[in-house]
């Protein structure tokens, strides 16, 4: 027999194979924590009401604490298992709630948990970027350009570029957070209900920050869903950027790093290999992040008011973006922990005669020369093909950033990480 929450209405159940296509149960059964929590809540607000008896919630409660679902053919979802396995305490549970008030107040309850996991993966990236630039921050680099070799500058600047990317994914995921934290239960199912709930105080026990203002609305909305898959998209394309340079510096070609042996594989086939498998992997992950985002909003472009059914879509574009970017954040923190820096071929790479062309144009300007006047000469000393040994490449990126100003930068950005 169906366990379909709609079942009264009509008869002979589903046929089996419309109910596995728009069964979710497989997908949103890691719900069900929340799921629990929010029902829990609910009961008990029931009972306070006088809209179900007291001892009925206090049984309710009890039963939700040691639910454990089993997947059976006839539920749709987490929603209709926990009633099936509540048994005869089920149709008490859902007096006031609709199943689309529901899914979303668990969803948001999820959301929000995912956003302080995620924020802490990225948190721990950052650190290892700077533990990284607090021991060979001060080995020397070229800086580039288009590709090129550009300015000698000191691998810490470049790190902390990275981790100031990664600051601003911290303070994204808070935001979604922040746009999560509103409880949608007693919407209903799109417009409330007649009963005499008391949403604030399941909002409450909860611990939402707000109750929702419009029910429809509230039943509606996916743009934390959105947010969240596009801060994960965004902070895919910050790791793809590092796994980039990953991947160029610990290539023979540039010989700058080398990655520790429980952060590399190997292959089938040429023995020398030591592949930087887990940085590739990122790089192509966020390409398939970046399709989820494009996924999502056209599942939520024009959608009218209220619910439909399309928004079960939201789950795996939302769940599998999130578990991608939980393994990616722990696999490059991985690989930064125990990269090893050839401080030797970086700096050997940042003085090859020709990154101190700027400094030397701007020493011209200081002794008076017009800057565009001065950039000619360089350039042609340069194309003539002469290579500078003064101003050394280190003098230059000293003059840049001293020693002193990268160490507080350094710290500044710590500071931003941690306190963030």
């Amino acid at each position: 027999m169906s366990s379909a929450l709609w079942a009264g209405r009509l008869a002979g159940g589903l046929h089996p194979d419309v109910l596995a296509f728009t069964a979710s149960l497989e997908v949103d059964r890691r719900l069900l924590p929340f799921d629990l929590r929010a029902s829990a809540a609910h009961a008990r607000m029931l009972g306070r009401q006088g809209l179900i008896p007291a001892e009925k919630a206090e049984q309710i409660c009890a039963a939700l604490a040691s639910v454990e679902i089993e997947p059976d053919a006839t539920d749709e979802d987490v929603h209709s298992a926990i009633e099936r396995l509540l048994g005869e305490l089920g149709p008490w549970v859902h007096a006031g709630r609709s199943r689309n008030d529901q899914v979303q107040t668990a969803m948001r309850l999820w959301a929000k948990d995912a956003c302080d996991e995620l924020q802490g993966g990225v948190r721990d990236l950052a650190l290892a970027l700077l533990d990284l630039a607090d021991r060979d921050g001060d080995a020397l680099m070229p800086g580039y350009t288009h590709g090129q070799r550009a300015q000698p500058i000191w691998l810490g600047q470049h790190l902390a570029a990275h981790v100031w990317s990664l600051r601003r994914d911290i303070a994204r995921l808070a935001g979604v957070r922040a746009t999560a934290d509103v409880s949608p239960l007693g919407a209903g199912a799109l417009a409330g209900s007649s009963l005499p709930l008391d949403p604030a105080s399941v909002a409450a026990e909860l611990g939402f920050g707000a109750v929702f203002e419009n029910s429809m609305d509230a039943v509606s909305d996916r743009d934390y869903c959105a947010e969240l898959v596009f801060a994960c998209t965004l902070a895919f394309v910050h790791l793809s950027r590092l796994a980039e340079e990953l991947v160029l510096w610990t290539s023979a070609e540039y010989g700058f790093a080398q990655l520790a042996d429980s952060a590399a594989t190997g292959s089938s086939i040429m023995p020398q290999k030591k592949n930087p498998d887990a940085a590739e992997l990122a790089r192509g992950k966020a390409g398939t992040a970046v399709g989820r985002l494009a996924g999502l909003l056209a599942t939520l472009k024009g959608l009218p008011l209220a619910y439909n059914r399309d928004l079960q879509e939201d789950k795996r574009a939302c769940f599998d973006q999130v578990d991608d970017l939980r393994s990616a954040l722990a696999a490059l923190r991985v690989c930064i922990e125990g990269l090893g820096i050839d401080r030797a071929r970086m700096a050997a790479a940042a003085g090859d005669g020709t990154t101190v062309a700027t400094d030397l144009a701007e020493q011209l300007v200081k002794d008076g020369v017009p800057f565009r006047h001065a950039h000619a000469e360089v350039a042609a000393r340069v194309a003539a093909g002469e290579r500078f040994d003064s101003p050394a490449a280190a003098d230059a990126a000293t003059a840049r950033q001293p020693p002193a100003a990268l160490r507080a930068q350094l710290a500044r950005a710590r500071s931003a990480v941690t306190d963030g």
